[in-house]
């Protein structure tokens, strides 16, 4: 059975890089030995493995990996120190959605 794997390093400049592989040993010293020019983390480094979460279907893989990619750092940090309730805190919406918004409240008084 192939295994693949969600992994995340913290990058010397303190950014998060989020990626996919089938063999982390081998993925984090392409990382470290800064192997593509073009990547993102290339001059990044030096690079700490800091999650790794397994999988057995690519597809769930890419898909967590993708999830992660948009999350921010704080709530990526949040992850790798296992601090759930801080996890948590970062995960609750914080910005007014439609229905929260003062003019729609008095719209929606208004019509009772």
């Amino acid at each position: 059975m192939r295994q693949y794997f969600v992994y995340m390093l913290l990058c010397g400049d303190g950014k998060f890089y989020v990626g996919v592989t089938n063999d982390v040993e081998r993925r984090f010293a392409q990382h470290q030995e800064g192997v593509d020019p073009g990547a993102w983390t290339h001059g990044r480094g030096p690079f700490e493995l800091v999650y790794v979460q397994e999988f057995q279907w690519v597809q769930e893989a890419i898909e967590w990996e993708k999830q992660l990619k948009g999350w921010s750092a704080k709530k990526k940090k949040a992850l790798c120190e296992e601090n759930y309730e801080a996890l948590s805190q970062f995960a609750k919406c914080r910005n007014a959605t439609r229905h929260d918004r003062p003019e729609r409240q008095a719209e929606h008084k208004e019509t009772l």
